[in-house]
């Protein structure tokens, strides 16, 4: 398949078995792969995705206007960015603690604890505090498991290594793993979520969720409020480019392999993600669903809003992507060649406004994995940079 490529990018790092090569600069939608795709949008790969930056003038245009304007479109999409006055009443303090148990360890103390998400929903945790390296306040970092291990599996993926180091850790998964009465993602927890809080998409309630967890964090006088980062690999990658638009008290965020493209190979339009095809009749448009409003130019192929514009929203906090394929998209679920565009896209952005290093892609051949030669080499480098060296405030 060949790519359509514009303008040029300053060069990116791009991990290749250990050596550097040059970015990449296309800009091309990407083709749809999932058959199960409610919108295969034939020819999609043949249309540039849509710059952010066309018609902005300074960063303050940016800031005052463009960036607005995104943002209230996915308030629109998700339905709600944040709990309504009526929603309230659902969330208590988040500080009571459930205390399971506490073990020690060499470097780090494992604390397995539940917090009250929801007053009536407690979710299960590990957190990991540094030993015998000082007092703090240190750094802290969220990490999501995926689809399949459970909240404990984030030690050892990235915890350990980040607690020996410094850091201290709160593991979790997404509400879409572990809900209200039983239900999961493949069990109505969408429905679940709805007659609760109304419209809230699942991924509008996980950024909420991550929201809560950082609440708790900044209330341990072991951490620095001003320097909380998240990591998540699959779906928690998904909730990690949702987190880093909309949470702006994670400053610095890691989306491991989350197939970035909203319409590519994996499965976006789910109902536990973002439920594409449920009518709802609050949103003005025709045919009243989320595929509507991520595609309003039905004559256009490709999708006009996608997630190029949640990662401008993330500036100027630091944002990661990291990629496990340097294929072209084939139907897997790894960021491969493909999510250059939109990360080019969002690059933009971060041009204009002077911090192009605050974003970055780190394009593997590790594979659809939570760790990596590669991977590991990027996310502890990011951190170290980000919420250590020169973190953003």
């Amino acid at each position: 398949m060949h790519s359509l490529r514009a303008g040029t990018l300053a060069a990116v790092v791009l991990f290749m078995g250990g050596t550097a090569a040059a970015d990449s600069t296309r800009l091309n939608q990407h083709r749809v792969s999932n058959p199960r795709s409610p919108a295969p949008e034939p020819g999609a790969e043949t249309q540039l995705i849509p710059s952010l930056i066309e018609g902005v003038q300074t960063a303050e245009d940016w800031r005052s206007r463009k960036r607005p304007e995104i943002l209230e479109r996915w308030r629109r999409i998700l339905g709600k960015l944040e709990p309504a006055p009526e929603d309230r009443q659902w969330f208590g303090d988040i500080t009571q603690a459930r205390v399971i148990g506490t073990e020690e360890l060499e470097h780090y103390r494992r604390i397995r604890l539940d917090l009250p998400i929801e007053k009536d929903f407690y979710q299960s945790h590990l957190l990991l505090m540094p030993k015998n390296q000082g007092n703090g306040p240190f750094p802290a970092v969220i990490a999501w498991t995926s689809s399949t291990p459970d909240f404990r599996a984030p030690e050892e993926w990235w915890g350990a290594w980040l607690a020996e180091r410094g850091y201290v850790v709160l593991t979790s998964w997404s509400f879409i793993r572990n809900y209200r009465d039983g239900s999961q993602y493949n069990r109505n927890v969408n429905e679940k979520l709805y007659e609760r809080f109304g419209r809230w998409l699942p991924m509008g309630k996980m950024v909420h969720d991550a929201q809560r967890q950082a609440e708790y964090l900044r209330s341990l006088p072991e951490v620095d409020g001003e320097r909380i980062g998240f990591i998540g690999f699959s779906l928690g990658a998904k909730a990690a480019v949702y987190v880093a638009a909309f949470a702006p008290e994670i400053k610095a965020t890691v989306a491991l392999d989350p197939h970035i493209a909203v319409n590519g190979g994996t499965n976006w339009y789910a109902p536990w993600y973002l439920d594409w095809l449920r009518p709802f009749p609050d949103i003005p448009t025709q045919d009243k669903t989320v595929l509507s409003l991520l595609n309003p130019d039905k004559e256009r192929p490709g999708f006009e809003h996608d997630h190029h514009e949640l990662m401008a929203l993330t500036a100027p906090r630091a944002f990661l992507l990291i990629g496990g394929s340097h294929r072209e998209d084939n139907g897997g679920d790894s960021d491969d060649l493909q999510s250059w565009g939109y990360f080019n896209r969002a690059r933009e952005v971060y041009e204009k406004l002077g911090i192009p290093e605050r974003i970055q892609f780190a394009s593997t051949n590790d594979g659809h994995k939570a760790n990596g030669p590669n991977i590991d080499r990027a996310w502890r480098e990011f951190f170290e940079q980000w919420l250590k060296q020169t973190p953003v405030r």
